[in-house]
């Protein structure tokens, strides 16, 4: 068996947590509306998207991360079925419906408990092990894969190497833990109004994210009773300014997760007079482009001009 395939093999086996982990975690990247101000200077703005996030105020986390003018056609394309912008920043994004959909079901929590007695329960060992070779592996990944650059691959491995620790240590196969966590991650679930595609989209973009603040709260304080408190790293974000050239500017950020300190730096681009992630105003540029051609496409066509004989003409093939 490859190493790839072991991990993965190993994955399925506690999966669920993981993906719970990885969820949180990606809001270390990522009041009311009227009340959210963008920041002025490049790191606070990255402090405020941050504060934003340890509140649980998702809608307040969205307006700050992009342009005014950006936010509504971003609004405009969830409503049309083009976008989930800002769910798709998250890692496991694409998970989260199929994940709220399991939670939902009538028999959720007996059928989790059940493959948790099975797979985990009491295999403190295993676990370890498995978190070690899965730290293991997606350090060397990290190390060999291209695309990143050398501050980018430096943060990644540093995550890797704290979270593969930190599930070493974790109380992963404690049974009578693992009863209250999918009981609170089963009665969050069922809070959330939505459960597929549609509702998603029905909802709105902010109505959605109204919804899901309060799950998402509770995957944050199921981390918490392991040990990896998101929030308290979230607010312990600090920075300082490397460089500014016009428009763009680069800072470097540092935060404490799971007893170590870790460093990112970010660079930012200034529009319509306010700093953003120069990586989100990118893919959501590129989100909102395809859902322009995507609008074109399904507009209908215009009649054909009438010729000099008064009749329609045809049109002529497409391309």
């Amino acid at each position: 068996m490859s190493v790839a395939r072991a991990v993965q093999t190993r994955s399925a086996r506690y999966g669920g947590l993981l993906a719970v982990l990885l969820l949180a975690v990606a809001a270390c990247r990522q009041s009311s509306p009227d009340a959210v101000a963008p920041a002025a200077e490049p790191v606070a703005a990255v402090q405020a998207m941050a504060q934003r996030l340890a509140e649980d105020d998702l809608v307040g986390y969205a307006r700050l991360a992009v342009p005014p003018s950006q936010y509504q056609r971003l609004q405009q394309a969830w409503d049309e079925g083009h976008s989930q912008w800002p769910l798709t920043e998250l890692p496991l994004g694409d998970q989260l419906l199929p994940m709220l959909s399991a939670l939902r079901e009538p028999d959720a929590g007996p059928r989790l408990q059940r493959s948790f007695d099975r797979q985990l329960a009491g295999q403190a060992s295993a676990v370890r092990q498995a978190a070690q070779s899965m730290g293991n592996f997606g350090v060397q990944y990290l190390q060999h894969q291209k695309g990143y650059t050398p501050s980018q691959q430096a943060h990644y491995v540093q995550l890797v190497q704290t979270l593969a620790l930190w599930a070493q240590g974790a109380p992963i196969s404690d049974r009578a833990r693992a009863r209250s966590t999918i009981s609170a991650l089963v009665g969050a679930a069922g809070k959330v109004g939505f459960g597929d595609e549609d509702g998603l989209r029905a909802a709105g973009m902010e109505g959605s994210l109204q919804q899901l603040a309060p799950f998402i709260h509770t995957l944050k304080a199921v981390l918490a009773s392991y040990g990896l408190g998101v929030d308290e790293a979230l607010r312990s974000l600090q920075g300082e300014l490397l460089s500014v050239q016009g428009d763009n500017a680069l800072v470097r950020m540092t935060y404490e997760l799971a007893g170590s300190t870790l460093t990112l730096q970010l660079p930012l681009s200034r529009r319509e007079g306010h700093w953003y992630l120069t990586r989100t105003l990118a893919d959501t540029d590129a989100l909102l482009r395809q859902a322009d051609a995507a609008r074109a496409a399904a507009a209908p066509a215009p009649p054909a001009a009438p010729d000099a004989a008064g009749e329609a003409a045809t049109p002529p093939p497409k391309p």
